[in-house]
């Protein structure tokens, strides 16, 4: 009986074996129904990771992770190998016996009941896995350089400031690069082509470059994300956590890195290690470029190196002009090209006009439609589609930035002179005084000196620019961009609304009484170049006009003055003005009277009811007979007197004037001139005209070989004293020598410019060794005169070593002088020399310059007889190889 258990246990097993296949066969066609289920739930869920990773991936720009791609990949072969398996048991079961249910091949059958069996479980697992993804995308890896698009390719006009940049970006010493210039100029667009040309270079010089658009006002949060976002760093614990530490952890990125970081449009300095930007330097060659509308931020932001952006030439100007207005429309019709040309020098070369009125105009098609736009942009700028939106209210963002109301003033003022006007500096500030906008200040020269300030803020915020000329005269001038002063037009007559409330014509002849009736509301009126209104029936109408600039004919219509109840200033300067009506007198609210260059005889008398005057110009007034008695001295609150030149025949008593100036409380700045020993005398007897005059000419003064100077002077001339051997410094009636540290009221400390013309005896300027701050210095026809400064000796003394000797002068002018053989006696640096002119000075065979004066930034040009530079002495030939690039030919 031994064999029989074992022989039984087979049995069983068998009978075991049988019966799961058995049952396995019986549950087939369940089964095939269940992983039909199976495989459309596993699709559906395909499907749904799908789409949620092609979501992250194309909008969220992120990578599937492995883990998901490997599941999509098995899903799909799982959705492939199901639909195949499931086609062959539509075939087996096509296949059973003849009326009954079984299987013709039961071990073929088996097999696939075994293999449905199988991928029902491998696909509710495949479920399970991908219903449980938390993750299925991940960031990218950030890339070196995300490219910023262009909308001009090629960009026009920045090839030269981009070269700069360029450069410095690979100079080692270099960190951090200024990019500034008046709105519009194309100051991003620059910068998107610095951030592209990293794309393009073929070595990679750093890790990553970031771009932040910092925009006003500065959000630093915002700064803080633009910047993790680049540097990828986790969601995870970043939201939520304060300032500092949002810094910190940038900075510690960052210090691991060789960066580049562009900041586009900042308006004030941002403070970078609040933001996390770590210090530049300690070899790690990072950079930093930004770019702003203001030269103060280049400083604030303590940029290395600081470039501006200028307008485009006129070729370039066209030529963005023509690419924007498209070939179909300027080959429309023969004459348009040319108007064309003519619209886009209307833009002066200004990117951003220039692409928005090229676009208005890229749909006119005849020349008639271009001539009414061209007319529409010189006369009504603002009328022109598109300027409003797309250029004034972009570049006024400048003008939103200032910092106070008084700048804001000052800068729409400038806008009632002409198109392309230089502004002489001094003439400015003197109308913003008579305006009222610097009354904060009682000093007349706090005034000036707060009227200097406003200049150089407006200069740095590229909404004004230097506008400097050969003449002494106009040294000192400002220009306005002509689109920045349609703006400046456009704000001021409150965005457009009210379009007369500051009247500006220029060169358009004689005005219609019909177009006068029009100005009721205005507040400033400037009629400039043969602009002048024709003659009135009635007197005009102005109960709100502040300001009146403007060219008049010869006489003032009846009336004139009778209806301008809150007047502040009338300017009749440079004008045919033969007479000054008697009712000017009853102008109460008067503070600023110009009436300089005009051809006026005689002065009203009624002008001394001018009790609010404060500024009183009468300067270049050549048929001016005298000046009546008791009208300076009326003028209770004047604060500005200037009467220079005066005509040689004038019969002017300069003794009562200068006593009546005397009288005058509130007066502090006097131009004047002197033609007698007694005049002067009587000048420096008096403490309060010596503090005040701050002009002094001493013309055709006979008997006077000695001239002692008050220290508070700014501007001397001497004309024609042909007896004038020697000017001094003089303190009250005692002469000084100045100390090491000079007291400014013991030395010329405000002395900006000396002009000295026909003074046949004059041996020298020693006083000269004591005005640190001079600008000017010319000197014309002295027979006499061989060193400007004596090297041994100066007013008595010897001279104090620690003084800057001509370290401020920026123009100097030597004429007709036969003897002079030396400026000074010592190499000087001139740091400040912008222009120097030599003529008639053949014994003048050494300049004092030494090595620094040709790598000063300011200097501008060396004029003078090409004999004479042929033949000057250098004790070092190097200075004359780096100065002859700026010597410039005078003609015999």
């Amino acid at each position: 009986m031994d064999f029989v258990s074992p022989v039984l246990d087979i049995a069983s097993r068998i009978c075991n074996c049988v019966g799961d296949r058995a049952d396995l066969l019986r549950r087939l066609p369940q089964n095939v129904i269940s992983l039909r289920a199976e495989k459309d739930k596993l699709n559906n869920l395909y499907k749904d990771v799908k789409e949620r990773v092609e979501r992250e991936e194309n909008l969220e720009k992120k990578k599937r992770t492995h883990v998901v791609d490997g599941w999509i990949g098995r899903a799909e072969a799982m959705e492939k190998e199901v639909k195949e398996l499931l086609d062959r048991c539509d075939e087996e079961n096509q296949k059973k016996c003849f009326g009954t249910c079984c299987p013709r091949n039961c071990r073929s059958s088996y097999k696939l009941a075994k293999m449905v069996r199988e991928k029902m479980d491998s696909a509710a697992e495949l479920q399970s896995e991908g219903s449980n993804f938390q993750v299925v995308a991940v960031p990218l890896p950030s890339p070196y350089v995300i490219e910023r698009p262009l909308e001009e390719k090629p960009v026009v006009g920045l090839d030269s400031p981009f070269r700069e940049v360029w450069r410095l970006l690979q100079d080692k010493q270099v960190g951090s690069i200024g990019i500034y210039g008046m709105g519009g100029v194309g100051k991003t667009t620059l910068l998107k082509k610095i951030n592209n040309k990293f794309l393009q270079s073929s070595i990679k010089a750093f890790d990553i470059v970031i771009w932040v658009v910092v925009s006003r006002p500065t959000n630093l949060e915002r700064v803080q994300e633009t910047i993790r976002s680049r540097l990828q760093i986790p969601d995870d614990g970043w939201k939520g956590r304060q300032e500092d530490d949002k810094a910190a952890e940038i900075c510690r990125i960052l210090k691991t890195k060789k960066f580049v970081l562009l900041l586009d449009d900042i308006w004030e300095p941002l403070d970078l290690l609040r933001v996390g930007i770590p210090p530049l330097g300690d070899g790690n060659q990072s950079k930093i470029v930004f770019t702003t509308r203001s030269a103060d931020v280049c400083r604030g932001m303590a940029a290395q190196e600081s470039i501006k952006v200028e307008c485009l030439e006129e070729k370039e100007a066209f030529s963005l002009f023509q690419a924007k207005v498209g070939e179909d429309t300027l080959n429309s019709h023969p004459d348009i090209p040319k108007l064309a040309e003519m619209v886009a020098k209307e833009c002066k070369g200004l990117p951003l006009a220039l692409i928005v009125i090229a676009r208005a105009m890229a749909s006119a098609e005849t020349p008639e439609e271009w001539e009414r736009n061209l007319q529409k942009l010189r006369l009504y700028p603002k009328d022109v589609a598109g300027t409003e939106n797309d250029l004034f209210s972009v570049l006024a963002f400048s003008y939103d930035s200032l910092p106070d109301e008084a700048t804001k003033s000052c800068f729409l003022y400038c806008s009632l002179f002409p198109e392309d006007y230089r502004i002489p500096s001094e003439c400015l500030i003197q109308l913003w005084i008579g305006e009222g906008f610097l009354d904060e200040y009682d000093d007349i020269q706090e005034a000036r000196n707060q009227g200097g300030e406003i200049i150089e803020r407006l200069r740095h915020a590229c909404l004004m620019e230097a506008g400097t000329t050969i003449f002494s005269i106009e040294r000192q001038c400002l220009k306005m961009h002509d689109v920045i002063r349609d703006m400046a037009l456009w704000l001021a007559c409150e965005k457009g609304k009210k379009k007369n409330k500051f009247v500006v014509k220029d060169g358009i002849g004689l005005i219609r009484a019909q177009e006068v009736d029009k100005w009721k509301d205005a507040q400033r009126i400037a009629l400039w170049n043969d602009t002048s209104i024709e003659e009135l029936r009635k007197p005009p109408c102005f109960p709100n006009m502040e300001t009146l600039i403007g060219c008049m004919k010869s006489t003032f219509p009846s009336g004139f003055f009778t209806n301008m109840f809150v007047i502040r200033v009338l300017d009749f300067s440079d004008n045919e003005i033969l007479e000054l009506p008697a009712e000017i007198g009853n102008l109460a609210t008067l503070q600023y009277l110009n009436l300089s260059n005009t051809k006026i005889k005689y002065l009203p008398i009624e002008l001394k009811n001018l009790k609010k005057l404060r500024c009183l110009i009468l300067d270049g007034l050549f048929s001016l007979a005298s000046l009546p008695s008791q009208i300076v001295s009326s003028l209770s609150s004047l604060l500005l007197f200037s009467m220079k030149p005066i005509s040689s025949q004038s019969s002017m008593d300069e003794i009562m004037l200068l006593e009546e100036l005397e009288q005058l409380e509130h007066i502090n700045d006097i131009s004047i001139v002197l033609t007698s020993i007694q005049s002067i005398q009587r000048l420096f007897e008096s403490h309060k005209l010596r503090r005040s005059t701050t002009f002094l000419q001493v013309a055709h003064c006979k008997g006077v070989n000695q001239l002692q100077l008050s220290p508070f002077i700014k501007t001397l001339e001497l004309v024609k004293c042909d007896e004038l051997e020697e000017v001094k410094i003089i303190h009250f009636e005692k002469q000084v020598v100045p100390s090491k540290f000079p007291n400014p009221e013991c030395c010329f400390n405000r002395l900006l410019s000396v002009h000295i013309l026909i003074c046949k005896k004059l041996l020298n300027l020693n006083c000269l060794i004591h005005a640190p701050k001079l600008q000017d210095l010319l000197i014309v026809d002295s027979e006499v005169m061989e060193k400007v400064i004596e090297d041994e000796r100066s007013e008595g003394s010897e001279i104090e070593s620690g003084l800057s000797v001509f370290s401020r002068l920026m123009y100097l002018t030597l004429c007709n002088l036969p003897k002079l053989e030396y400026i000074y006696g010592h190499v000087l640096p001139f740091p400040s020399l912008r222009l120097i002119t030599v003529k008639g000075c053949p014994r003048l065979k050494r300049l004092p310059f030494d090595s620094s004066t040709s790598m000063s930034k300011n200097l501008e040009e060396i004029r003078g007889g090409q004999k004479w530079w042929d033949r000057l002495e250098w004790e070092d030939q190097t200075i004359m190889h780096n100065l002859t690039p700026y010597f410039s030919s005078l003609t015999p």
